[in-house]
């Protein structure tokens, strides 16, 4: 029986493990596997893209307001110029378009199209911070692209109800084709359950940051968490990866990794390295659509101190894989928690233990795939439904 073949509708490169902190490129390979053979329409780079980006830069900086030419009416019809031109070439059955609301608003097919997405324009205007002070003939498009898109895929796919009910509520989504999928962790080579919880208890607490924005991600209350639990008796240390904080934060207990390749192979061996060594994940972010970080510290047993915002308890929960605080609980809460679980070595130790539970059950690439194939029978050419059901 012939596999179906799905058209990878993406702006920017799916090969490269940056793009969308490996996002495409993993959730690529799980289509793959259990879907379909994929075909990749990306990177579509259309004429004065550039310039548009630089001129957006500028006049925000200059004005204080946001033009979104990523959420551009002319850019998605320039996308989907191009995207139709590389499907005509390519006999498809099926378009996978990933954060691709701009990909395909204007995309004109007969294909079936599943549009997967974190958010909303609705949910992340004024939200995250280059989504704030827009102009409101931009708005206005971005708003139109979303519902378009929506409109025109066959099935949509959100990893949080979060993002799933803003859909259905917002922009009238029917809720018979809207599905929630938990993203899984973006490893090369996910650690065996033995490497991952054999780590125990040290004298010095090894937290964890990830994440390339400073202040949204909450790094201040990272670093201040560090301090709380010195002051509380329970050396401390802080490695932060993906970022250079202020000076003012600079600590003798702090270790700073501005960056790390994932295209790299020793780059991925230090991320998995420093993960192995971590006792947990500190990631207090101020606003959050998903965070991958959050399934990449299940998969090592790591558990989760974060923000109860966004579309975090898509891939946190209370109580399993970590807790969710409020946006304002204090870095000595955050403490508080810490030191509870790490001086009790039973707590602790089963704490990881489910945290790695979460990760086999729902935080993997794996289940996602699994998850998908089965969602996507009934539109997809009948020939192919024999197909994509064995292969999931």
């Amino acid at each position: 029986m012939t596999r179906p073949r799905i058209a990878y509708l993406t702006s920017n490169d799916p090969t490269d493990r940056r793009s969308w902190s490996g996002t495409h490129y993993f959730m690529a390979q799980a289509l793959q596997k259990h879907c379909g053979d994929v075909c990749f329409l990306g990177p579509i780079e259309p004429p004065w893209e550039l310039l548009a980006k630089i001129g957006s830069k500028a006049f925000r900086k200059a004005t204080g307001k946001t033009y979104l030419y990523t959420h551009s009416i002319w850019l998605s019809k320039e996308i989907a110029r191009i995207a139709e031109r590389r499907l005509s070439a390519n006999q498809c059955d099926l378009i996978f378009a990933p954060a691709g609301s701009t990909e395909i608003a204007y995309l004109e097919t007969k294909i079936p199209i599943v549009y997967m997405s974190d958010t909303t324009v609705s949910l992340i205007s004024n939200y995250y911070s280059e989504f704030s002070n827009v102009l409101e003939f931009s708005l206005r498009e971005a708003e139109q692209i979303e519902q378009r898109a929506i409109e025109r895929a066959a099935m949509l796919i959100y990893p949080s109800w979060w993002a799933a009910r803003s859909a259905i509520d917002h922009y009238h989504a029917d809720e018979n084709n809207v599905h929630v999928v938990p993203f899984g962790a973006n490893l090369e080579n996910v650690p065996e359950p033995g490497v991952a919880l054999r780590k125990k208890q040290s004298q010095r607490c090894q937290l964890l940051f990830v994440g390339v924005d400073w202040e949204r991600k909450g790094g201040e209350i990272a670093f201040r968490t560090m301090l709380a639990l010195e002051r509380m008796g329970l050396p401390t240390d802080l490695t932060i990866v993906g970022c250079v904080p202020p000076a003012k934060f600079a600590h003798k207990n702090t270790k700073v990794i501005p960056f790390l390749n994932k295209n790299n192979l020793a780059d991925r061996a230090t991320f998995d390295s420093i993960f192995l060594q971590s006792d947990f994940l500190v990631l207090p972010s101020r606003t959050e659509c998903a965070g991958i970080a959050f399934s990449e510290a299940s998969a090592f047993g790591l558990p989760i101190m974060a923000t109860d915002t966004g579309g975090v308890s898509g891939a946190v929960t209370n109580g399993e894989n970590g807790y969710l605080l409020p946006s304002s609980a204090s870095a000595e809460e955050y403490a508080e928690l810490i030191y509870r679980l790490y001086r009790d070595e039973s707590l602790y130790f089963e704490m990881r233990k489910k945290c790695r539970h979460a990760f086999e059950q729902r935080l993997n690439w794996e289940s996602w795939g699994k998850a998908v194939a089965k969602h996507l029978v009934g539109i997809t050419p009948s020939e192919s439904l024999s197909s994509i059901t064995a292969c999931g």
